[in-house]
């Protein structure tokens, strides 16, 4: 369960900017929003399921969902290094301020793995890390497990504290780590069990979806695997795609055909890419790109034709909308089931608003979502901003100032009236981020009202 994020000096941010999930104790609308837990030191404390990210294009909502990605990908990743000369290509230091010192990029986050609270921060440049840390908090009373800061006159790390609580250091592991790795994926390549529940976390609990390239095959193998699966979670899919008012009323799947024409292709690029590699690798692989292909799985999905008869069509003859569907059922059933944390990137790209809306109800009924999986999502749409859907802390914004840093920060800031209407609030500009077009966007409208029309009649 993801509680606190924090970055700085990452893409469109410079200063640190910090979503917080911690739950309003002052708002007691939807508790079902809410995951109630009694951590050691934050009892009674409550944690929202879901948080929606507004703001105008090139705002800041994206930087979100990649700098949380870019840390899981250095956490994930960096044991991989072995030069200590290689860059740390996660990171990407705020742009707009050139002949500034180049200082480290920033990423704090507090979670929950194994019921235990954890906070982790990392410092860093692309040459080298400059701070890491790792604190548990047990028993609520913090424990810092390991902390190492570069120390630019020595030319090495400092490392503590020398007796650490809770946690048993190791010199070797320490030394093996390279300044350009992180020592909580060395550590774990060096099979230190004790870190295991942190890193376990990142890799498996953390997940990321995108599904905007509706010009390609999107990536609905996940779906599809689970639906062959034939068990109660492909049975929930397929209700969920049956249900969805989109007119498929079953599906199948099989091994992509390839037609003469591709085989005889890639067949050709087989034989040259084999020679190519043998030249490089002297061995006994053998290339088969060819079954590779054919051992994709086809998606068909049946509607009802004339006489009621069951028609399947082409993948590449489904709607935008009825492929992003199905492409989500899966991960989106799979996530409940496991109690994951997703970030998703403009979740409701083709798809309308109230398939949204019962897709995050799924996610705030306790029945659906009984381990507490939770959603971070960027999205334009207004008309979720509904009292009945979600809760005014689950509603954030990314904006950029006249220098170009975006900033994050809570609908709860506005302090909102009870009944207040937030779309309308929105779409007038009174939370922010949104577009700022006074002239239209060729410029080509007058910057002041008419001399004949008083301001009020632009309400």
């Amino acid at each position: 369960m993801l509680l606190q994020f924090t970055a700085s000096n990452f893409r469109a941010f410079r200063e640190p900017q910090t979503l917080n999930l911690a739950a309003s104790n002052y708002d007691k609308a939807l508790p079902a929003n809410c995951i109630s837990t009694d951590l050691p030191g934050l009892k009674r404390q409550r944690w929202l399921k879901g948080v929606a990210l507004y703001g105008p294009n090139a705002g800041g909502k994206s930087t979100l969902i990649e700098a949380i990605e870019a840390l899981a990908g250095m956490v994930r990743n960096s044991a991989k290094a072995t030069d200590p000369k290689d860059p740390i290509r996660q990171i990407e230091p705020f742009a707009l301020a050139p002949g500034k010192p180049v200082e480290p990029t920033g990423f704090g986050v507090v979670f929950v793995s194994d019921a235990v609270r954890y906070e982790y921060r990392v410092a860093a440049t692309r040459e080298r890390v400059w701070h890491e840390s790792l604190r548990a908090f047990p028993s609520g009373k913090e424990q810092l497990w390991f902390c190492r800061d570069w120390q630019p006159e020595q030319q090495s790390f400092k490392w503590s504290p020398d007796k650490p609580t809770g946690y048993r250091r190791d010199a070797k592991k320490e030394e093996f780590t390279l300044p350009n790795v992180l020592f909580l994926s060395k550590a774990i390549s060096l099979g230190d069990t004790q870190l295991e529940s942190v890193f376990r976390w990142f890799k498996a609990n953390l997940i990321f979806r995108r599904f905007m390239d509706f010009s390609a095959q999107e990536d609905h193998k996940l779906t599809a695997r689970l639906l062959e699966r034939g068990d109660a979670t492909a049975a929930k899919i397929f209700a969920l795609v049956r249900h969805a008012d989109i007119g498929v009323n079953n599906f199948r799947i099989k091994p992509t055909e390839l037609s003469p024409d591709v085989a005889a292709a890639v067949s050709g690029f087989n034989k040259t890419l084999e020679a190519a590699m043998k030249k490089l690798i002297p061995s006994d692989t053998e290339f088969d790109i060819a079954g590779q292909m054919r051992d994709r799985k086809e998606v068909e999905l049946a509607h009802s034709g004339e006489s009621n008869d069951s028609v399947y069509l082409p993948w590449r003859s489904e709607s935008a909308g009825t492929r992003r569907l199905f492409a989500l059922a899966g991960p989106w059933l799979d996530i409940l089931e496991n109690g994951y944390t997703v970030c998703i990137d403009e979740l409701d790209t083709s798809m309308h608003p109230l398939m949204v809306t019962a897709l995050l109800r799924l996610l705030f009924d306790e029945k659906t979502n009984p381990k507490g999986a939770q959603v971070i999502f960027t999205t334009h749409n207004p008309l979720l901003l509904d009292s009945t859907l979600l809760r005014r802390d689950q509603v954030w914004f990314a904006d950029k100032d006249d220098r170009g840093e975006s900033h994050l920060y809570p609908l709860t800031d506005y302090a909102p009236r009870k009944g207040e209407s937030l779309v309308r609030g929105y779409l007038a500009g009174r939370y922010g981020a949104v577009p700022f077009i006074p002239q239209g966007l060729l410029g080509t409208f007058p910057s002041e009202p008419p001399a004949n029309r008083k301001p009020t009649d632009e309400r």
